[in-house]
Order: structure tokens, then C-alpha cells, then sequence
């Protein structure tokens, strides 16, 4: 298992990563227990090249190898005296991996050279590699492509590649523009024409990079690379942990050190908190959605048994079940739901009904719970216990917006609730209605409740619903808090911004202190 999220993953469009991110993710991939790390081009990045002399210093790996990427000497040159050459053995990685071209039309069209000179620059630089000691494998570029156009140079890279020293010839998709079938009767064809070891890597063009990749270990092939979430150019590489779990869970081949894969969705995470690319909720195995149950016929069947509606056990992959709440939700779903909440609602057919009614009746008007797991906690619990949870009384509230002809525009709110054993007014000031009824509510609040004083505001969604009624369309706001270890979402519904924001406000207040265990009044 080959990774190289911090070379070609990094080439995605916005992803952007410095030098501690790239350390970072290393050592999350070195936990995973991948056996190489391809940690970037040193001498044609400089970031890269710095990657490299701080991963001397700074990383200690247990399981992976670094590799650095380049590409073989230029045409007419001598490899020992090509600086980018020599920026590969100046990086220290005890295995380089090296881009040739192995599409004829790449050669002349692209390198301007001979098919025969750059047959020389791959023997040349991978002989003078392995004499300076390095471990070198050579990708392939336009592998598939160039073997569909002219098999019998495609195939003459590869022996090259091999009889100069290469430990494994990796086949390369560059295009991502190959199907199944293709990958697999090419990688079989040149297993067949070749003793060359065989790697394959995949790009997504098609979305069939990780469906590529099985074909091809299928056809022969025994070295696989890949990106944690899929990321790189275009529509992406072939994703890493789902060929991993393919292979693994379905396939019954090691690829991963034993128990390793339980952390998948855990790394995942990270490294997405890394990148600053939000987790595709939709990957497969390891994403937020790949095991949460919306309909209320399936929720009906996992209450009986939970493999019933799921291909493998969440927890193989380090991930979790999750029952959605919607209007498609039955009592089955309202029961599991409440009790992955830690709400008992005890079997009570009459109850689950009402709740069951009450959650259908709130999505019809504009509300949803699926993404509200703490608005439904809520809920849940004004139905257990017959009360919702408070801790304070809203009487009143109102928004003053100042709109000067010069100036900064501001919002002035004012709150009137009653906390603590008294009525308390309380006015605060923002750069928007919402900011500023959130700052009069904490000042409001917060001699009674100090506990608000580490709830955070972390993210704001706004969704017009029918919007073909024009100004007077319903909005719904989803707020994100957070008390810095752990966040909530919450949902609120009105005629508009303020009030929809209002209500999923107070409910992440409220929520926030019921997780803290503070006393309702």
C-alpha cells in the first residue's frame, strides 16, 4: 500500500498544504501502517525539499517508508549531473519513485525526444539510483493510454525499467479514463509479456479509480497507490482506505498491519481537519452517511438484527450506525434513535407514535431533525419526560439595525428572560441581527449560567425553503456549537432569518447546558 496524498493528493483543486500539515498527515499515515509515504518532489518544490530535511529530524516512523518522487534525467544529460536527479538523493528517502513516460506520443510530443533516448534516460537514472543505494520504482505515466496506441514500446518501458533495477514498474491510469475490463486485460497482458513487478495507480475521471485498482491486483498486479479521501487533480486518485477495506473485508487479503483499519474513519477525519477539506459524509466505509439508516422499513428490520440492512459492522472501519430522524421515520427508527441519544422511551408504542407524528409533522414544515441531532435530543426529551429542558425564559426579545449613510452598520439587540430567580434585561451589539441577539443573550445569561462562557457559535446554515414565494419563504438555520471538545447542531424554522436563527439558537444554548450537567430550573 502506496500513499501519496502528499504529492499527488495535494495537487487537488484548494486543497493547499505547508510543510507541518504535510508532517502531520504523515504520521497519520504511518499510524494507519501504510508502507510508503510518498512525501512530494524535492528540488522542483521547494516546500517539498524542506519536507524532506525536516522528516529527517522530526519524523519517526514505525511502520512506512518515505519516498521521493522525480522524474528521470533529462534528454541528452547524464544522470549523475541532472540537479533534479541529485535533489532526490540530497532528500535522504530511502526509496525514490520515478515518472517516466511510457506513451511513444508522450515522448516525441511532449519530452521532444527519441523513443530510444528515453529509454536511456530510464535505465541511466534508475542504474545510477540503486548504485547510490536507493530502493527505486518507476511509474509508468499514460501507462494505459500508450498501450492502447502502441503496446510493444509500453511494454519496452517496462522491461527497461526492471532490467535496470527497478523493484516495481507501477501502470498508470494518468488520464483516469480506463474501465474495469481495460485495466484488468492490459495488467494481465503485460503480466503475461513481462516478469516485471506490477503497481497500479488510478485517477477518478470515470469513477471507476478504486474499481480500476481491485481489476488490476485482480489481473496480477501487487503494489497499490492512492490517496486518503480520494484527493488529487481533477475529480481525484483512487481512494486508499476503500481499496483497503475492499480488500481486506471482502476479499479476505491483508493489506493493512491486523486491527489497523478499526482507525480508517478516525484518520480519515483528522487528516480532512488537517486539509481543511470537509469529510465527504458519502465516502464509502469511513464517511459520516455510510452507515446511517433514513427510511422506517430498514430501521424496522436493524432493530431485529442491525446486519440486515448493512454490508459489514461499522466498527470494522472504526465507524458508527446512525439512525436518521425524518418524515420517512417510523417508531422503530424514533426507538433506536432515542436510545443512540441515551433517551429510553421504553418500548411505549403510544408514545413512540406521538413522536413519530410530531417529527412528521415538523419536517412538513420546514424542519429537519436528521441534521439536528441536539434539536431532536431535545424533542425526545419533552416527550420522555414531559417537559422540554430549560433553564431560563425567553419574554421578549428585539433587533434595532442602524444603517448610516457613512460608517460601520450595526445591530443592536435587546433580550428580556428570566434566569436565576430574576427578570434580567440585557442589550448587546453585533455586526448582524443574529450576532447581536447571540451577545445580549450571553450577557443576559451568563451571571446565572457561567457554563455559556466556553460555548462557541462554530458554524451558520441557512436554507430558504420554497423560495418561489419570494420574500415571504420560509427559512430554516442550522447553528453548529461547541463547548471546544465536543459540537451539537440544532434547527430552527420561521418566517425568517432572525426568528429561525433565534429559536436554533436558544435550543443550542440549552442544549449545551443540559450536556453540562447544570440543574434545570
Amino acid at each position: 500500500m502506496y500513499d501519496t496524498t502528499l504529492r499527488d493528493g495535494a495537487q487537488q483543486e484548494g486543497l493547499a498544504l505547508s510543510v507541518h500539515d504535510k508532517l502531520q498527515i504523515a504520521q497519520q499515515l504511518d499510524e494507519l501502517g501504510v508502507g510508503f509515504i510518498e512525501g512530494g518532489w524535492p528540488g522542483a518544490i521547494p516546500r517539498d525539499t524542506e519536507f524532506f530535511a525536516r522528516a529527517a529530524k522530526e519524523l519517526t516512523l514505525q511502520r512506512a517508508v518515505l519516498a521521493a518522487f522525480g522524474s528521470t534525467r533529462k534528454p541528452g544529460g547524464t544522470a549523475a549531473s541532472d540537479p533534479q536527479v541529485r535533489a532526490l538523493l540530497d532528500s535522504e528517502a530511502p526509496v525514490v519513485t520515478l515518472v517516466a513516460k511510457s506513451d511513444a506520443r508522450h515522448v516525441t510530443a511532449a519530452l521532444r525526444t527519441t523513443l530510444e533516448e528515453n529509454l536511456a534516460m530510464v535505465t541511466d537514472t534508475v542504474t545510477f539510483l540503486t548504485g547510490e543505494g536507493r530502493r527505486v520504482m518507476l511509474d509508468a505515466e499514460h501507462f494505459f493510454d500508450g498501450y492502447l496506441a502502441d503496446p510493444g514500446y509500453a511494454l519496452r518501458v517496462v522491461r527497461t525499467a526492471v532490467e535496470a533495477g527497478a523493484e516495481v514498474v507501477v501502470l498508470c491510469d494518468t488520464n483516469g479514463g480506463m474501465l474495469p475490463p481495460q485495466v484488468g486485460e492490459i495488467v494481465a497482458a503485460v503480466r503475461e509479456a513481462t516478469a516485471a513487478p506490477l503497481g497500479i495507480h488510478c485517477h477518478n475521471d470515470t469513477g471507476c479509480a478504486v474499481a480500476n485498482s481491485l481489476a488490476a491486483l485482480a489481473a496480477g498486479a501487487m503494489h497499490v497507490q492512492g490517496t486518503l479521501n480520494g484527493y488529487g487533480e481533477r475529480t481525484g486518485n483512487a481512494d486508499l482506505l476503500t481499496i483497503v477495506a475492499d480488500l481486506e473485508l471482502k476479499l479476505g487479503i491483508p493489506a493493512l498491519p491486523p486491527g489497523a483499519l478499526r482507525e480508517a474513519t478516525r484518520i480519515a477525519h483528522t487528516v480532512s481537519e488537517i486539509t481543511n477539506v470537509p469529510p465527504m459524509n458519502r465516502a464509502p466505509y469511513y464517511g459520516a452517511s455510510a452507515f446511517a439508516h433514513k427510511a422506517g422499513l430498514h430501521a424496522s428490520a436493524i432493530r431485529v438484527d442491525p446486519d440486515l440492512y448493512q454490508h459489514i459492522d461499522p466498527q470494522l472501519v472504526g465507524n458508527d450506525m446512525r439512525m436518521l430522524v425524518s418524515d420517512m421515520a417510523g417508531r422503530a427508527s424514533i426507538e433506536l434513535k432515542g436510545r443512540e441519544l441515551g433517551v429510553d422511551l421504553g418500548g411505549d408504542r403510544d408514545l413512540l407514535t406521538r413522536v413519530t407524528d410530531r417529527v412528521k409533522a415538523d419536517e412538513a414544515g420546514g424542519y429537519t431533525y436528521e441534521a439536528a441531532d441536539a434539536s431532536f435530543e431535545l424533542l425526545l426529551r419533552e416527550y420522555a419526560d414531559g417537559a422540554r429542558p430549560a433553564f431560563f425564559d425567553v419574554e421578549s426579545w428585539r433587533i434595532i439595525m442602524e444603517s448610516p449613510a457613512q460608517g460601520v452598520r450595526v445591530s443592536e439587540a435587546t433580550v428580556k428572560v428570566h434566569a436565576g430567580g430574576r427578570r434580567i434585561i440585557a442589550t448587546g451589539e453585533g455586526n448582524g441581527p443574529v450576532n447581536a441577539l447571540d451577545a445580549a443573550l450571553r450577557e443576559a445569561l451568563l451571571p446565572a449560567y457561567p457554563e455559556l462562557a466556553t460555548l462557541e457559535l462554530v458554524d451558520f446554515k441557512v436554507r430558504i425553503l420554497d423560495a418561489a414565494h419570494g420574500t415571504d419563504a420560509v427559512t430554516r438555520v442550522l447553528i453548529e456549537t461547541s463547548d471546544g471538545r465536543r459540537s451539537w447542531t440544532t434547527v430552527g424554522v420561521g418566517p425568517n432569518l432572525v426568528e429561525a436563527s433565534w429559536e436554533a439558537m436558544v435550543d443550542g444554548l440549552t442544549y449545551g447546558l443540559l450536556k453540562a450537567g447544570v440543574a434545570r430550573r
